[in-house]
């Protein structure tokens, strides 16, 4: 039976071996069972219909059927795959392969244009088919440029009537925009009559190719090369307005202008109407060969004529470029100058790049070097536009009102700065944008797929964030930083200044603050930028552990300095003594308090020195008066005199107001063999006690005076020598008295 069960099974499974997984590649050996025949067929199903009949047999085929289920496939085994390995090239390796590359394009470029030149089959040469295209041509060229001179002639009398006011309104200072509003609008106006110009010359040349496609291709080159070139000498009249000086941006004599606006329009219609008219119908109406070599020698020409007039007019553009860097703004004179030093390289591989390229690509030469000329000069007017408008609102402030600069004493300073460090920001990310527009202009950088690729957009999300995190951090250092200080100055309803404990603690919490908001911000910019500040943390912990060691004074004196300061010990003004120190406090830092004595000696004493102090101005001052009366004296006449220049001492209103209270007499508290001692005692207010001290003496002594009351007197008793001795100097007196 378990033969007749794998018999079936072999049956049932085998068309399921012709059976393959879509993406897996099945592979077949020469050994593979054949496909059984109808006979076999017949009798496998016979045989599996007696199984399934008999109930033992078919309860076995359900548990094969189970097992073969419940088996894993076998695994298979992996497929180590080793890993790509990547060339590394040295610098000098690169260097030399793009060496290699440019060269090589080169000389293919070269080799093309010698078998132009050389090999190029010749075309025949049909007269009258070349002067009929060449009567249209000229007369569809005349057409056009009549009526351009025309309409431009007629708006010439607006242009300048538009100079005169916008002129008038510069003078007057009504309103700086009215000028570069009316030079603006003459370039638009010249730009919709050169799009008028092209609509009437397609009109006539409908009109004039007489269905020839020639012609019609010649003209359609000239309307092409037209509307470039007029496109860029309308720039020129608006850099150099011959014609209406009043519209003419720059301080640029006529002559001048005159001299460069006929120079560069001649030199740009050579350009043009040689490379994207004539040498285009040399090589379709005469021959390949000839339009080469009209396009070697235009360009030639060309690039002589404006390499002549860079350098024959070196020194004078240098000369104005510097005076316009010496009327500019700081910003703006900085790149003119730098302008000044290069401009003439820069101009010549202007014109030898395009040379080059003409020889190479004589069709789309001209429209890339133009296209690239008038994107980069659109950026760099735009850069400036928006770099002057910042760098006139960083030359504005913002000005609170009295009220809130009385309040928030330092809240103008720090709104101007932030805002001032925001632009000059902002003008250094244009300046940045614009070069590399510039570059992506004449190809040499792809910026707009490097903006949205991922470093590109790594950069910008990394700016954006930055910008944010010192958004934030300004806005909650200003905040805290102004509430302290508004806390430390006196508002406008006349709140007394805080006192010097406060002022002196809330000063160490806002550089402590400072400290911490700066710390933070900078670790968070510079996780954000990519550096693992895990090191710089482990480091900066070692290090402070280092000197925490090593500055253990420092500490103490920052620790005990708070502590004093927390406790209202002292404050500046007040009078102290400190050890054998006695004098005004000046000024109190977090390490040390300084310390001015009544000879003007100025004492640094660090916190840590100080174990014990006393204040004179906490609270109360106080007097104690002891004076000494002679023995002999009657101590009722002593006490009354007292008494006497007491009363007269606490009518004087000066000094009444510095007594707190009523003054105290002790009566006598000391007794000797040549006086006795009277005490009085007085409280004052704070610092006012040597005052009171000063004017009691006064008074005591005038009234002791009147009541004849004598001071202690010092007496001395002089024995004689005894009579049974003799000394030699016995007629002197002694050396030394005897008391």
């Amino acid at each position: 039976m378990p033969y007749i069960l794998l018999f079936l099974l072999a049956l049932i499974s085998a068309p399921l071996h012709a059976v393959t997984i879509p993406g897996v590649t099945s592979t077949t050996s020469d050994t593979t069972a054949s496909e059984p025949d109808a006979a076999q067929k017949k009798a496998a199903y016979s045989a599996l219909a007696d199984v399934l009949e008999n109930d033992a047999s078919r309860k076995e085929l359900i548990e094969q059927l189970r097992h073969a289920a419940a088996t894993p496939p076998p695994e298979a085994a992996p497929t180590l795959t080793p890993p790509d390995v990547k060339e590394e090239k040295t610098v000098l390796e690169n260097v030399t392969d793009i060496t290699r590359h440019y060269g090589g394009e080169f000389s293919t470029r070269f080799a093309q244009l010698w078998r132009n030149i050389s090999t190029a089959p010749h075309k025949p040469f049909h007269t009258a088919t070349f002067f009929n295209a060449v009567t249209h041509f000229l007369m569809l060229a005349a057409l056009v440029f009549a009526f351009y001179g025309l309409v431009r002639l007629c708006a010439l009398p607006l242009y300048r009537k538009m100079g005169r006011w916008g002129r008038h309104k510069n003078r007057d200072r009504s309103n700086w925009l009215q000028l570069p509003a009316m030079i603006t609008g003459a370039l638009i106006i010249d730009l919709l009559l050169l799009a008028l110009t092209l609509f009437i010359g397609q009109l006539l040349s409908d009109n004039l190719n007489g269905g020839n496609s020639t012609i019609a291709f010649q003209q359609s080159l000239f309307l092409n090369a037209f509307a470039l070139i007029e496109f860029f000498k309308a720039l020129l009249r608006l850099i150099f307005c011959p014609r209406v000086p009043d519209l003419r941006p720059f301080a640029i004599t006529d002559q001048t202008a005159h001299y460069w606006n006929l120079r560069l329009s001649a030199l740009s219609s050579l350009i043009g109407y040689g490379l994207v008219v004539a040498v285009p119908i040399i090589s379709n109406q005469v021959n390949v060969q000839a339009g080469a070599m009209a396009n070697v020698v235009i360009m030639l020409t060309i690039t002589l004529w404006a390499l002549y007039l860079i350098f024959h007019n070196k020194k004078a553009i240098t000369d104005g470029l510097l005076q316009v860097a010496d009327r500019s703004l700081a910003f703006f004179s900085l790149f003119i100058r730098a302008f000044a030093l290069v401009w003439h390289w820069l101009a010549s591989a202007y014109f030898i790049v395009l040379f080059f390229f003409s020889l190479f690509d004589p069709g789309n030469s001209l429209k890339f070097m133009m296209g690239a000329s008038v994107k980069s000069l659109a950026i760099m007017g735009i850069a400036a536009f928006i770099s002057g408008i910042l760098s006139r609102w960083i030359a504005k402030t913002i000005t609170l009102s009295p009220e809130t600069q009385r309040n928030y004493p330092e809240l103008q300073k720090r709104l101007n700065g932030w805002l001032s460090g925001a632009l000059k920001t902002a003008r250094t990310l244009v300046v940045c944008v614009a070069v590399m527009l510039l570059l992506s202009a004449w190809g040499l950088f792809d910026f707009w797929s490097w903006l949205h690729q991922g470093t590109g957009e790594k950069t910008v999300d990394v700016l954006i964030r930055i910008a944010l995190i010192l958004f934030f951090s300004a806005v909650g250092w200003t905040v805290l930083a102004s509430l302290i200080e508004n806390r430390l100055a006196s508002d406008i309803h006349g709140r007394p200044l805080p006192s010097a404990r406060t002022r002196t603690l809330l000063t160490l919490f806002r550089n402590a603050l400072a400290v911490v908001i700066s710390t933070i911000t900078v670790m968070i910019l510079l996780s954000e930028i990519g550096v693992n500040i895990a090191p710089l943390l482990a480091g900066a912990g070692a290090l402070g552990l280092a000197i925490s060691f090593g500055a253990q004074t420092l500490v103490k004196d920052i620790i005990t300095g708070v502590f004093i300061q927390f406790e209202n010990g002292m404050n500046t003004g007040d009078l102290v003594t400190i050890g054998p120190l006695t004098g005004t406090v000046e000024r109190m830092s977090i390490r040390s308090v300084g310390v001015r004595q009544d000879t003007g000696a100025y004492h640094i004493i660090p916190w840590s020195s100080i174990t014990t102090f006393a204040n004179f101005v906490r609270g109360i001052g106080s007097v104690v008066a002891n004076y000494d009366v002679d023995r002999h004296e009657e101590t009722e006449k002593a006490n009354q005199a007292l008494k006497d220049a007491v009363d007269e001492l606490m009518q004087m209103e000066d000094i009444r107001g510095l007594i707190i209270g009523e003054p105290s007499f002790a009566g006598i508290v000391g007794l000797t063999n040549t006086a006795f001692t009277l005490r009085v005692t007085f409280t004052t207010l704070p610092l006012k006690q040597w005052s009171v001290r000063f004017a009691l003496d006064s008074m005591v002594k005038k009234h002791f005076d009147l009541a004849g009351v004598r001071p202690p007197v010092q007496t001395y008793q002089v024995l004689p020598a005894p009579a049974n001795t003799a000394p030699p100097d016995a007629g002197l007196p002694p050396a030394e008295p005897t008391l």
